[in-house]
C-alpha cells in the first residue's frame, strides 16, 4: 500500500484531508490520527505531511496488544505472541513492510475495550454505526485534544471514519457478545 499512492498528491487521502480542511478556522491540522492497519495509510499521510512541509503532526493509533507501537518504541521487537485485537483491520502481529515510522510522530495504544467503548459513543452522536477501528481513532483524537486543552493550545485534530458498523451487529454491537 505504501508503495501503490503517490504520496505528493494526485488525489491520494492525504491531499483529499488537506483540501477539505482549507475553509476551516484552523485548516492547517496539528495533528492527524489514523490506524496502524499495514502501514500504508500512514505512510502516505507522513510522507505528503512531510513533502507539504506541513506543520501537521502524524498520530497512529494501534491496539494495545499490536507490533506497531512496540516497533515504534523500539525498532528491534518486529514480533508480538497471541492475540493482537479483537478490532478487525488493525493490530498486527508482525511489522508488515508498508509500515514506516520515519514519518510518524506519535503512537498510542489503545485498549480493545476502550475502541468499542468509543466506537459506540460515536455512532450514538453521528446516528448511524462506525466500526471499531473507527473507536480506536477516536480514543487518540480525545488523548491528543486532552493534551491541547491542558496545554493551551487551540488547533484541529483530523481523523479518519475507517469503517462502517453495519457488518458488527453480531459482535461490537451485541450486549451478549461484549459480555462474553
Amino acid at each position: 500500500a505504501e508503495r501503490a499512492t503517490d504520496w505528493r498528491g494526485n488525489n491520494n487521502i492525504a491531499e483529499s484531508i488537506f483540501a477539505q480542511m482549507a475553509k476551516e478556522d484552523a485548516p492547517e491540522p496539528n495533528w492527524i490520527v489514523c490506524g496502524a492497519g499495514t502501514g500504508g495509510t500512514s505512510a502516505t499521510l507522513g510522507r505528503f505531511i512531510r513533502y507539504g512541509r506541513h506543520a501537521t503532526r502524524l498520530c497512529v493509533a494501534d491496539p494495545a496488544a499490536s507490533v506497531f507501537h512496540c516497533h515504534y518504541a523500539d525498532p528491534t521487537i518486529a514480533t508480538v505472541e497471541g492475540e493482537c485485537s479483537c478490532i478487525e483491520g488493525i493490530g498486527r502481529p508482525r511489522v508488515e513492510p508498508s509500515f514506516v515510522p520515519a514519518v510518524i510522530d506519535r503512537m498510542i495504544a489503545v485498549d480493545d475495550a476502550d475502541s468499542i467503548g468509543a466506537m459506540r459513543a460515536v455512532s450514538a452522536r453521528l446516528g448511524r454505526p462506525v466500526g471499531g477501528s473507527t473507536g480506536t481513532n477516536i480514543v487518540a483524537c480525545a488523548t491528543l485534544i486532552d493534551e491541547m486543552a491542558a496545554a493551551g493550545q487551540q488547533g484541529s485534530v483530523v481523523t479518519i471514519l475507517c469503517d462502517s458498523g453495519l457488518r458488527y451487529g453480531d459482535t461490537y454491537y451485541d450486549d451478549d457478545w461484549l459480555t462474553a
